[in-house]
């Protein structure tokens, strides 16, 4: 196995494997925690503390003067951040310039970061090969079994599909994606550009259930295909995410579901039609730097995806404006002067703390009894890039066009107070309101690392396929959330929730109907019982 690895912001290789393998620590450790969480997190505690101080500068002037006297040596970037606030001087125009344009690049490039981070991860570690994805280049990972809560990449995964997915190249040439007759069984394929924005699908809604076979295409191939294959949408990046989601209807199809997944093909068009033609086997994909071991290494890593996945020509101008501070396409960012340098080491420190804010915030949506109804633009949110960053790529890795889902986030409960590890929820659908939809729908529950919340029972979601449940006297449906098994009605409408920690839950309706998608049909809040 290969690799190539990033040095000074450039692509370098192929290497060794002895160069990239990783230790078992760390292997262990990148199993403990999603990708997002080794971005830079050797400096978020930094982060942390640099935010709270300077809001509490901005608010008490004087006594953070008092503070700033006394700031231990040990945090640097606490003293950069707040100086300013305290003097009203800046005596570095270059390294803060740099630190605010900084935070823009950031927030532009964390879909480039994180989507190499992911794919190194899910192409050259095996870790549980039958719940989170490894395989070579060009070739499907198929999940065994539903996900559950050993799966601990984030990104809020599902529980009601088997996933598909794989890592493809169109660098050289098209791959053709093949599926078999799927009768009236749900699947899509979601295809991802490397900044998270969807450019088409594969599936029953679009494509229809009958087998057949798309051609991926590469933004800069120009060739003809041969009868048969369907040209799709031109693919925005050389390299894309094929997303696949294959129905489960209870414990007992999957298997029935496992034989569709084996006949799920990626054939490179210079192969397509040969009789049990072998793709090749690659791992050769960009290893990503993480912070822990070079503080610049998500700026390296950032400047090499540029390279190898250049950005539309209407972002030249922004990228022009990156470029002062050494971030572009194989640009050298320890060229930079050390303010700048030191400036975009706090930038890099702050961004996903800044994310995962936004999220939480809600801003980004509509909000109806708590629950947040996406923007119609969610899944292709483009050159919106706070929302592609945030509410796109590090929520989701990616996330459905409304036509094909349409995800509700909830947060809190009809009080407008935060889930709590201690309370006792309900969640109460009258008999008529049930989620509208014409494929399926189900709840989930996650905790603050966007994972399943484990729990004895290994329930993650209840939806309208979940065996058990019981209906109300007049035939409404009453879902009970708390981490403790309910004490009357049994299990039969209990959703696990967390015991510590903060939680949050995901109505998913797939081809959802258009009440759901223009915020017509409202879900009801979560009531607080206890």
């Amino acid at each position: 196995m290969v690799a190539r690895t990033v040095s000074r912001g450039r692509v370098i290789g192929p290497v060794e494997s002895l160069h990239v393998e990783r230790s078992g620590a760390d292997m262990a450790e990148s199993s403990r925690g999603p990708a997002w969480r080794r971005i830079s997190k050797d400096v978020g505690g930094a982060a942390v503390t640099v935010a709270r101080a300077a809001g509490r500068a901005a608010l008490h002037p004087r006594s953070t003067i008092d503070r700033a006297r006394h700031l231990p040596e040990t945090v640097p970037l606490l003293g950069q951040a707040v100086k300013p606030i305290l003097t009203g001087r800046v005596d570095d125009w270059r390294g803060e310039y740099a630190y605010t344009l900084g935070e823009q690049a950031f927030v532009y490039g964390f879909p480039y970061i994180y989507n190499a981070q992911l794919r190194h991860d899910w192409v050259t570690q095996p870790r549980n090969p039958s719940t989170i994805p490894y395989a070579p280049v060009n070739h499907f990972w198929h999940a065994e079994q539903l996900i559950d809560a050993t799966y601990r990449d984030g990104g809020c995964p599902s529980n009601d599909t088997l996933y598909s997915a794989a890592w493809v190249n169109l660098d050289e040439e098209p791959v053709i994606l093949s599926h078999p007759d799927m009768g009236d069984r749900y699947f899509t394929f979601e295809l991802v550009g490397i900044t998270s924005d969807n450019f088409d699908y594969v599936g029953q809604r679009t494509t229809g259930s009958g087998g057949g076979s798309f051609a991926l295409v590469g933004p800069r191939w120009q060739g003809e295909l041969p009868s048969g294959i369907r040209r799709l949408k031109p693919a925005p990046s050389p390299w894309i995410l094929v997303l696949g989601r294959t129905l489960v209807n209870d414990p007992h199809d999957v298997p029935r579901v496992r034989e569709c997944q084996e006949q799920y093909r990626l054939t490179p068009l210079s192969l397509f039609g040969e009789p049990d033609a072998a793709v090749p086997e690659s791992r050769d994909v960009l290893t990503p730097i993480p912070a822990a071991d070079d503080p610049l290494g998500p700026w390296k890593t950032l400047n090499a995806m540029l390279a190898e996945n250049p950005p539309p020509a209407h972002h030249d101008v922004l990228l022009q404006q990156f470029a002062q501070i050494g971030i572009g396409p194989d640009l050298d960012v320890e060229a930079q002067p050390d303010s700048v340098k030191q400036s975009l080491i706090r930038a890099a420190a702050i961004g996903v703390p800044l994310l995962r804010r936004q999220i939480l915030s809600g801003d980004w949506a509509r909000h109806v009894n708590g629950w947040r109804y996406p923007p119609s633009q969610i899944g292709r949110f483009g050159d919106d890039f706070l929302k592609r960053a945030a509410d796109q790529s590090l929520v989701g890795i990616a996330a459905n066009d409304p036509a094909e889902a349409v995800y509700l986030f909830n947060f809190e409960d009809a009080d407008g107070n935060k889930l709590a590890c201690d309370g006792q929820y309900r969640l109460c659908f009258a008999v008529d309101a049930l989620p509208p939809v014409d494929a399926f729908w189900s709840l989930t529950a996650y905790g603050e690392d966007m994972n399943l919340i484990p729990n004895p029972a290994d329930r993650y979601s209840i939806g309208d396929r979940t065996s058990g449940l019981r209906r109300d006297a007049d035939g409404g449906l009453t879902i009970r959330l708390q981490s403790e098994p309910p004490r009357q009605d049994g299990e039969g409408n209990w959703l696990p929730t967390a015991k510590d920690g903060t939680w949050f839950v995901v109505l998913r309706m797939y081809r959802p109907r258009p009440e759901v998608i223009d915020a017509t049909w409202e879900c009801p809040p979560l009531t607080r019982v206890t």
